[in-house]
C-alpha cells in the first residue's frame, strides 16, 4: 500500500511530465530524492487519468507491471495529455482546468463464474476493475472509479463490451474471459494539485 504523501508525489510527477513536455517549469516539482523510495520502485499496472471541468481528458496505462510505478506515471503521463487518440493532444492553456490522476493497479485475476447471474453476484461495485477479454483478441477494461458513472453491474458491462468492441449483451454469454483488479487512487484538487 502507498501512503498519501507517495500518492501525492506521484501526481505531481505526472503533472511536472506534462508541463515540462510544453516547456514550462514545474509548478510543484518533485526531486530525485522523493522518486528514490523502494515503494515507488514496485513494477505495479499504472493509469493516468485527466479530467477537464470533471470530463475525461485523456486516459492511458498498463494493466500489468512491467515496469515501476514512477516509471509507469511518467510514460503514461505524456501519453494521456497528448496520445490519447480519442482526444487532441492538451495545450499549456488548458493546464489550469485539467485534474490529474494516478490509479495503481493491483494484478489482475480470473473470475471464476459459470452463467450472467453469478458473473454479476461476483463483481464487487466501485471496488473492482474490470478487465473483459471476448473471441479474437477483443478486450477493454475500465478502472473501479468507472462504477460512480455506470453503477449498475449490467450497464457496467454493456458499456465495457460496447469499448471491446462487441456487442452490449455480450457479457451476458457465459463466454468472454473476466478478470478484476483493484486500485489505489490518487487526484489532485484544482487549487494546485493536492492529492487526495
Amino acid at each position: 500500500m502507498l501512503t498519501p504523501r507517495q500518492g501525492q508525489i506521484l501526481v505531481r510527477l505526472a503533472r511536472q511530465q506534462i508541463e515540462r513536455h510544453l516547456g514550462l517549469a514545474p509548478s510543484r516539482p518533485v526531486t530525485d530524492d522523493d522518486l528514490d523510495q523502494p515503494a515507488l520502485q514496485q513494477e505495479r499496472g499504472v493509469f493516468v487519468t485527466l479530467h477537464k471541468r470533471k470530463a475525461l481528458r485523456g486516459c492511458i496505462g498498463s494493466l500489468s507491471g512491467v515496469e515501476s510505478i514512477v516509471a509507469g506515471v511518467r510514460r503514461h503521463a505524456l501519453n494521456a495529455a497528448f496520445h490519447d487518440g480519442r482526444f487532441q493532444p492538451v495545450t499549456a492553456a488548458e493546464l489550469d482546468a485539467l485534474e490529474v490522476e494516478v490509479s495503481v493497479l493491483t494484478a489482475p485475476r480470473p473470475l471464476a463464474y459459470e452463467n450472467a447471474d453469478q458473473l454479476l453476484r461476483l463483481l464487487k461495485p466501485e471496488i473492482d476493475g474490470v478487465i473483459l477479454e471476448g473471441p479474437g483478441g477483443a478486450g477493454a477494461t475500465f478502472l473501479p472509479q468507472v462504477w460512480q458513472q455506470l453503477p449498475a453491474p449490467e450497464q457496467f458491462l454493456g458499456h465495457l463490451c460496447r469499448k471491446a468492441g462487441m456487442p452490449e449483451g455480450a457479457w451476458g454469454s457465459g463466454r468472454l474471459v473476466i478478470s478484476t483488479y483493484q486500485v489505489q487512487s490518487f487526484a489532485e484538487s484544482r487549487s494546485g494539485g493536492q492529492a487526495t
